[in-house]
């Protein structure tokens, strides 16, 4: 049982969701750090008043925390491959 759970993690971990999800989170932190601490008078200017880095870094935080809880909430299923096989596949062709 304690085999299946590591593999388990091992497959969620490079689950595509987590990834895309942490790496839109990244992304989302740098441009929400930016809109609040780097927004000059000259940029806010240039787009009407909107600032433009802290929006886009909250939408990219709620994304990222969708692809998230997806993966969490539906996982990765790792079949569990029955030893007849793994000995056929050690065995190699004939």
């Amino acid at each position: 049982m304690a085999e299946r759970k590591s593999r388990f993690k091992i497959a969620s971990a490079f689950d595509i969701r987590t990834i895309i999800g942490a790496l839109l989170g990244i992304y989302g932190v740098i441009l929400t750090f930016l809109g609040i601490f780097n927004a000059s008078d000259a940029e806010l200017e240039k787009a009407d008043g909107f600032n433009v880095n802290l929006v886009n870094g909250l939408i990219l935080l709620g994304v990222a925390a969708l692809f998230i809880v997806w993966a969490i909430v539906r996982p990765l299923v790792v079949e569990e491959v029955p030893p007849e096989a793994l000995e056929d596949h050690k065995a190699g062709p004939e």
